[in-house]
């Protein structure tokens, strides 16, 4: 009996096709065999569907995360695998986003994209769809994680992030191994996979969005760091901060970090370096926000930073010690730490 795999389509540089006048519109998914006529020789079935509205990535939402999770959820039971069509440019917040909405995954949810059109002749698009296809297919290495293809290497998808607007080679995991590389064979690293859980599949919805992303600069002044921590109806803060966690010691700083923890304000440390671990009290400066209260946010990319910080706060809206808690461990294998909370 064959796989069978659906294609969920969400807009983006991939669907991209030449009308008559050379412009670029989109096409419709039920006619990807006339695109990619490589795919009617596959082992394996494949349907298609797409959102309700196709949107550039840039205009991705939390209300588009759960549609995606709802079109995967609804055919969860008729197919073996899954393959989400998406733009580049927020690829791994959506990658990131679904891996915390789907608890005790045992499919694989494999999203892909192109940096150049389907109807242009060097387009990447073709081979991406391709693997991504085989990949959430094969019966070799059934893989239990939301991850992210492109050009040759399937990372996890709450480790991924964007590297280039203009090479084919466009994401990269810096934390963790890539999952598979595709040569003339797949060659997969089972052992950095997610365990395949025994436990029925969750589905978890709710998102606040009430978050904001606080980046530290030489110079920066109490006005735009206040601005940003009195916005109205804030419930957490992702600061950004230097090397492994550092951030200035000046009193109005801390004071004000200190100021928004009291008002029950959840604050994340990530690294702004794009490899490397959040290590709080390695360095002076680190100290304080350890001392007041700051979590550390070990090595978790920016994007897996922002959802995960959401969907804790959506699912869990009145209990932020409980939120506080489970930023510190893996939930869906987004940091390189052992513990994981069966809980969430």
């Amino acid at each position: 009996m064959k796989n069978k795999v659906l294609i969920v389509y969400t807009g983006g540089t991939i669907g991209m096709v030449q009308d008559a006048n050379g412009s670029l519109k989109p096409y419709p998914m039920r006619h990807i065999y006339d695109v990619v006529p490589e795919l009617r020789s596959c082992a394996y079935q494949i349907d298609t569907c797409q959102m309700e509205n196709i949107i550039d990535s840039s205009n991705m939402t939390p209300s588009n995360w759960i549609e995606l999770a709802e079109i995967i959820e609804r055919n969860y039971e008729d197919y073996d695998g899954f393959v989400i069509l998406h733009g580049t440019d927020t690829m791994a917040y959506t990658a990131s986003a679904l891996s915390f909405m789907f608890k005790n995954l045992t499919k694989p949810i494999i999203l892909t994209g192109s940096q150049l059109p389907m109807g242009v002749l060097r387009t990447d698009g073709r081979e991406n769809i391709i693997c991504a296809l085989e990949l959430a297919s094969c019966r070799e290495a059934y893989i239990p994680e939301v991850c992210l293809f492109f050009e040759n290497r399937l990372y996890r998808g709450n480790r991924s992030t964007k590297v280039s607007a203009e090479n084919f080679d466009a994401f990269t995991s810096y934390n963790y191994p890539s999952l598979a590389l595709a040569g003339i064979r797949f060659s997969f690293k089972k052992h950095l996979f997610l365990k395949r859980p025994d436990k029925p599949l969750e589905v978890r919805k709710n998102f606040d969005r009430n978050i904001a992303v606080l980046k530290l600069f030489p110079g920066i002044t109490p006005n735009a760091v206040d601005a940003i921590l009195h916005t109205k109806d804030l419930h957490g803060v992702i600061i950004e901060t230097f090397g492994s966690g550092n951030a200035p010691t000046e009193p109005w700083f801390i004071h004000a970090l200190e100021d928004a923890i009291k008002r029950d304000i959840i604050i994340l440390d990530v690294t702004q370096c794009k490899a490397g671990s959040v290590i709080l009290d390695q360095y002076e400066a680190s100290c304080d926000l350890s001392r007041i209260g700051v979590i550390g946010g070990n090595d978790i990319t920016l994007e897996a930073a922002v959802t995960k910080m959401m969907y804790l706060l959506g699912t869990y809206p009145n209990d932020h010690d409980h939120v506080r808690r489970s930023l510190t461990y893996s939930l869906r294998g987004e940091m390189t730490i052992p513990n994981e909370n069966p809980h969430n």
